[in-house]
């Protein structure tokens, strides 16, 4: 996915940029930069691989390099960021949290106008310059950001850095989030209010969709009020979002715990004791603990210090390596328990059914998963919340195919809570990955735990139910 910290001070904003930006940094593994704007020295530079490192070894001892009363970081899964322009707008700096499914498209149209393209990835276009070059066909940045908003096919939120403040742009859809913070001398923007509280800023409000802001240090100003129609994703609240995050001001720790809660109310199934998956499964676990009543205990624990997350690299071999190096099952908690272990989802199941028979090995008498969002039927076009790059990759849809004889097949009813054909898919999935009992969380639960009307939230990865921006959606 990405995510990006931008500040504006009356002082240096060096150390606000850096720690901001670090907080940031469970968003994403691959590469991440920072740029700062200096009156006299003007824009300064630098991006890094995070492939094989921190964000904080990499940058850190670079950071005197770096001067200014504003600057922007991302952390990016995708492109080496930011991108430095310049253009009749000006001399800019932008980094982007997005997806852009019709990136081919777009490029093609903008070669046909003469435009040229440098930043490459990999011998690939970069998104976020492609993003540059549709902001400067713009006669102001506004207009510019609005030809994003009509050209791209999946998301972009951004964040760009002029000369004369910075210029916060959520997706017209809002599926990507941005929140504004402030303090005395300064602003901020961001993707996580996780980076707010320890810099001192306090939470000002969310940017809305498609809302474009300009921050300066006395203030900010709004150049493009929000557009009416909201899809946040709803995997921020699942498994993105740092426990501490809110977004539109509902915290994620609070969505876990009461979709647990209400999963454990419903749960006739007996057993000793529940552990959640760490990270992102902790929380449902506590609320799933609380419902069933059952104590919480941690079967199960995530060594911290080296492992990165298990889905960032890009052989398939290696991510199921990491996952299973990075949790390290406590036999003495597992031994003769029936456990039920919560985690955030099933994707492939590669996963899972490691884990699952590592937790027998273990000495565990029997093995259920309680999975905090409902089965993963459709890929999502919006966020890269996977390294999947087909829907076959998808447990749920490989069974489909052998249910159906076709993937594609009966989506609707497999994607409905309880019909027949969940119910038949979700035992297989259970019975592929050697599990006592698996269940998942319905979609009704989730969207009541966010406290959203369905409409305002993305759920396109469970049931299909999303759809791309278009100009009428402003009115």
């Amino acid at each position: 996915m990405g995510g990006f910290f931008g500040t504006i001070a009356v002082k240096n904003c060096v150390n606000d940029l850096f720690y901001g930006t670090d907080y940031n940094s469970h968003l994403g593994t691959k590469r991440a930069g920072l740029v700062t704007f200096d009156k006299e020295k003007g824009f300064t530079r630098s991006i890094h691989s995070l492939e094989r490192d921190y964000f904080r070894s990499r940058f850190e001892g670079e950071l005197d390099n770096f001067s200014g009363l504003s600057g922007i970081g991302v952390i990016s899964d995708t492109d080496p960021q930011p991108i430095l322009v310049n253009s009749h707008l000006g001399r800019y700096a932008v980094v982007t949290v997005a997806k852009i499914n019709n990136l081919r498209d777009i490029a093609t149209e903008l070669l046909e106008h003469r435009m040229h393209f440098s930043e490459m990835s990999a011998n690939n276009i970069n998104p976020t310059e492609l993003v540059a070059l549709l902001i400067n066909m713009g006669d102001t940045f506004v207009d510019g950001i609005n030809l994003v908003y009509q050209k791209v096919k999946g998301s972009c939120s951004m964040l760009i850095l002029t000369e004369d403040g910075i210029i916060a742009a959520r997706d017209a859809l809002g599926r990507t989030p941005i929140v504004i913070g402030s303090k005395d001398g300064a602003y901020a923007a961001t993707s996580e209010t996780t980076a707010l509280p320890n810099l001192d800023f306090k939470r000002v409000r969310d940017v809305g969709p498609g809302e474009i802001i300009r921050l300066r240090a006395d203030g900010m100003e709004v150049l493009q009020n929000p557009f009416n129609r909201c899809q946040i994703c709803s995997f921020l609240w699942v498994y993105y979002g740092f426990p501490a995050s809110d977004y539109e001001g509902i915290n994620t720790e609070y969505v876990r715990e009461t979709a647990g809660k209400v999963m454990g109310e419903e749960d006739s199934t007996e057993a000793d004791c529940v552990c959640g998956v760490p990270d992102s499964g902790v929380g449902t676990a506590l609320g799933y603990a609380e419902g069933h009543n059952i104590p919480y205990k941690r079967a199960v624990l995530k060594y911290t210090p080296t492992w990165p997350r298990s889905f960032t690299p890009g052989n398939q071999s290696r991510r199921d390596l990491v996952a299973k190096m990075k949790l390290i099952p406590n036999s003495a908690i597992l031994k003769d328990q029936r456990v039920v272990f919560c985690d955030d989802s099933i994707v492939r199941g590669t996963q899972l059914r490691d884990n699952v028979k590592t937790f027998f090995e273990y000495g565990a008498r029997e093995v259920h998963a309680r999975i905090s969002c409902p089965p993963l039927v459709y890929g999502c076009p919006f966020i890269g919340f996977t390294a999947s790059k087909s829907d076959l990759e998808l447990i749920t849809r490989r069974i489909i195919q052998d249910f159906e004889g076709n993937p594609d097949k009966n989506l609707d009813k497999y994607s409905k809570t309880d019909s027949p054909e969940y119910k038949r898919m979700v035992e297989e999935i259970g019975n592929r990955l050697g599990l006592s009992s698996v269940k998942f969380n319905k979609i009704e639960t989730l969207i009541d735990a966010i406290g959203l009307s369905k409409d305002k939230v993305c759920t396109h990865c469970f049931d299909g139910s999303s759809y791309f921006f278009q100009d009428k959606d402003q009115q």
